[in-house]
């Protein structure tokens, strides 16, 4: 299917350009469009050496094996095809984890990790597992507690209340979360994404339930995560005082917390805007802000406590960006060129056109079109249009609460399917377009309907 999209967005372009004179725009976006791709590129490396360094010394030092553990009744549905300690499952949490709480310099990296983790499993190189084509769906759609940068532009526009908007994104992506989840289950099953047989060596065709890696004896041995934290406990014991180490960390952690949300405990004044907010959303915000830190610093003390030489294992993981970025690239050049030609042809609008009776019927309003067309395809280009409608409608109005809410609900599908299958090859993209874009869809009318609900109008 990607394909075809790329395909059909360029053609679109170049034909779309013609009828309207845009031809130069078209080309000099095209280019514009790839610097950016390697430029975006560029500071993903960095961002991805440092975490795959991290998440190395997380799996050396069995802490993968925890999260899995306990996550393993989620996770094990969700993810049927893929051992409870297998080290994608561990970046998969890490991935949600960090997706939850707005990192999002951390989630681009542990989720590539993921994916290549996920690649290692797959049978049929160049076609998306059904494991893949979910985290695709859970980074489309993923539920986010603090929008910060939709907070941060309702705050420079002046906002009586930058923050009101949390509670109706935090509905707003549950809903959309569930919606691309469901619809992954479902199509997954499907004649038409269903997984075809396997050919072994011989020319004999397996049936389905003998080559369904859940199924498999490999897996199913695998599935034994007790064990194999308890192994790890073996191999790797810890350093005399290690638990009471813990124990302090985590002290020191909740206490940074409390001071970080609630700063009149040590008798400072909190800000004039946290004030007003009620304990959770302080707490919520304050959980945002040290989380960052305080995970770099988790899992090279956990390594440490367990024996591991951690700056050689990180390392050795940071090692591993450079690899994944030589394959990424080209898929990002590609894509970003088909999207900046396309917009600059004016193919946004043009979409926009075809779906105005579809939003009638919805009574979705027509100012929103634009954002809920191009945040799929662009990150920066929608942030500029939201940007354009706070100003605009001002930053206490139901549009602008509504976009911001819409935004913050919502990711940019071809952008995240490109960077993940590209990192890996991954030629045939399955279900995981059309969950993504049940997301986008699902995403901006929760939005709407919630925003009336919570702002009236």
């Amino acid at each position: 299917m990607l394909n075809y999209i790329w395909l059909g967005l360029i053609a679109l372009a170049v034909l779309i350009g013609g009828f309207t004179g845009k031809m130069n725009d078209v080309g000099n976006e095209a280019v514009k469009g790839a610097n950016a791709a390697v430029t975006l590129a560029l500071t993903l490396l960095a961002v991805m050496a440092l975490w795959l360094g991290l998440m190395r010394l997380a799996e050396k030092a069995g802490l993968v094996n925890r999260l899995g553990l306990a996550l393993k009744p989620i996770m094990v549905w969700l993810f049927p095809e893929v051992p409870p300690n297998h080290p994608a499952m561990g970046a998969i949490v890490m991935n949600m984890v960090a997706n939850i709480l707005g990192l999002n310099n951390a989630a681009t990296p542990l989720g590539l990790r993921a994916m290549n983790e996920l690649e290692k499993l797959n049978q049929r190189p160049g076609t998306a597992t059904n494991a893949m084509c979910m985290l695709l769906a859970i980074n489309t759609s993923s539920i986010t507690l603090i929008p910060v940068s939709v907070i941060a532009l309702l705050a420079a526009a002046h906002s009586k209340d930058p923050t009101i908007i949390i509670g109706t994104s935090l509905a707003a992506t549950i809903i959309a979360h569930a919606a691309a989840i469901t619809t992954c289950k479902l199509l997954e099953r499907t004649p038409w994404y269903r997984l075809p047989p396997l050919q072994e060596k011989t020319g004999v065709t397996l049936p389905l339930e003998d080559i369904n890696i859940a199924t498999s004896a490999s897996v199913a041995e695998g599935q034994k995560i007790e064990a194999a934290a308890e192994r790890t406990d073996q191999e790797l014991p810890w350093v005399p005082g290690s638990r009471w180490i813990l124990a302090g960390a985590a002290g020191l952690f909740l206490a940074m917390l409390l001071v970080t949300a609630f700063p009149e405990l040590i008798g400072q004044m909190p800000a004039p805007d946290d004030a007003a907010h009620s304990f959770l959303i302080r707490l919520v915000k304050g959980l945002s802000l040290i989380t960052l830190p305080w995970l770099i610093l988790l899992f090279p003390l956990y390594a440490a406590l367990r024996r591991i030489p951690v700056y050689e294992e990180f390392v050795e993981g940071g090692k591993e960006a450079f690899q994944v970025m030589l394959r990424i690239l080209p898929y990002m050049v590609g894509m970003f060129v088909a999207i900046w030609m396309f917009r600059a042809a004016g193919g946004m609008d043009l979409i926009k056109f075809l779906l105005q009776p579809l939003t009638n019927l919805l009574h979705f309003p027509s100012e929103l079109v634009p954002l809920a067309v191009i945040r799929p395809f662009s990150g920066s280009a929608s942030l500029g249009l939201l940007a354009d409608l706070i100003n605009t409608a001002g930053p206490d109005s139901l549009i602008a609460l509504t976009a911001a809410t819409l935004y913050g609900c919502s990711e940019t599908t071809f952008y995240v399917i490109a960077v993940y299958f590209g990192s890996v090859g991954i030629r045939k993209s399955r279900h995981a377009i059309p969950a993504g874009l049940v997301a986008d869809f699902v995403g901006p009318v929760a939005s709407v309907l919630i925003c009336r609900a919570m702002f009236g109008g």
